[in-house]
């Protein structure tokens, strides 16, 4: 038994690194993978389809890049598991922005997440950001994992895309 126990508390081999426009490939494969699971019971497969293919495509992955987007590849071994992105969303307030937040499922409850938000979190700090807001569907329970990260619900939004509606807390933190 205690072996087991060790065995399940020994640190995962994390490493985290800016993607580049040659990772969108590996950005695409990670986001095919955890879309579905994520969004799956809250949304319709005809608005996953729509979202996915507005957000994830090549092109759009390149044009987030162009507009500031940084993105940054958790890989755990060597092995992407997982990705994040952040920009900046209000200069002069220092508020910067995480875009993005994914997790291969397999992956989920293991740490990986933590880890790149805290990377995520020290970048921007180093960046000059005193706040930092992401987005969470209304009925995502991911909520609860931002909650014990620190962040509180700020708002709440309704983004269109397309023909369908986002809605969302907006979260923060002050860093």
């Amino acid at each position: 038994m205690r072996a087991l126990l060790t065995l399940y508390f020994m640190p995962n081999s994390y490493h985290i690194r800016q993607a580049t426009a040659t990772d969108i490939p590996v950005l695409m494969q990670l986001a095919g993978a955890t879309w579905g699971p994520t969004y799956r019971r809250i949304l319709s497969e005809e608005q996953l389809d729509y979202m996915f293919e507005v957000i994830y495509s090549r092109e759009a992955l390149e044009e987030q890049m162009r507009q500031g987007q940084t993105f940054l590849l958790l890989e755990n071994e060597g092995v992407p598991v997982g990705f994040a992105s952040f920009s900046v969303k209000d200069e002069q307030a220092a508020l910067y922005k995480l875009n993005k937040i994914y997790l291969l499922p397999q992956e989920q409850g293991k740490g990986g997440g933590k880890v790149l938000l805290e990377a995520v979190e020290e970048r921007v700090k180093k960046l000059g950001a005193k706040l930092l807001d992401l987005n969470v569907n209304r009925h995502n329970p991911a909520k609860g994992f931002y909650e014990r990260c620190g962040y509180q619900v700020h708002l709440q939004e309704d983004i269109p895309i397309g023909p369908y509606w986002m809605n969302d807390f907006v979260m923060r933190k002050a860093l």
